[in-house]
């Protein structure tokens, strides 16, 4: 069976990729995988913009099933293109400060320090988001190969303020730094 995007029938499900629910009769987008506890398939909801966000292949399959008329159609399939362009971005989760200094960057493997802004990462294993630590902003565009992470932050932190991702901002557009040094 194909992946699908229709309107939820109750108000029940809740998204994989953000974890809210998706309310009655709103778009969503269903992933059809192999179940992990019997013969036959299971559906994993998502919100469309999750769906194109963090599961950009399938979503583009639905997408392409799809003879109805979508609202922000062109937008959706932009964003999972550019998932499919760059397969590290669908583990964009959000941005937070970070609570401690403990934690490494998983480009440049610098401590981040603490209260500086960093990237949320999860990987996507055995229908399941995994956390898998997070990145500098600064270090987009060595990890991500693109520093266009602004509408995933939107959505995966949904209580950034207009300052936050200003100041996000400016990190992504940051130049990397070097590379230290390898020895022989």
């Amino acid at each position: 069976m194909a992946h699908v995007i229709e309107p939820a029938s109750t108000g029940r499900a809740k998204c994989r990729g953000c974890g809210g629910k998706i309310s009655a009769s709103e778009l969503r987008f269903g992933e059809r995988v192999p179940s992990p506890f019997a013969d036959g398939e299971t559906t994993q909801w998502f919100h469309l913009d999750c769906g194109a966000f963090k599961r950009p292949e399938p979503f583009l399959e639905a997408l392409a099933g799809r003879e109805e008329p979508l609202e922000d159609r062109e937008r959706l399939e932009a964003e999972a293109k550019r998932g499919v362009a760059h397969p590290r971005l669908p583990r964009v989760d959000g941005a937070e400060r970070s609570p401690s200094p403990r934690a490494r960057c998983r480009s440049c493997r610098e401590p981040i320090a603490k209260d500086a802004w960093r990237i949320r990462l999860v990987y996507y294993e055995e229908g399941r988001f995994m956390p898998s630590g997070s990145v500098h902003p600064r270090c987009s565009r060595a990890y991500f190969e693109t520093t266009e992470l602004l509408p995933r932050l939107r959505r995966f932190t949904p209580d950034l303020s207009e300052q936050d991702l200003k100041a996000i901002q400016s990190e992504l557009d940051e130049p990397a730094p070097p590379a230290a040094p390898t020895a022989p």
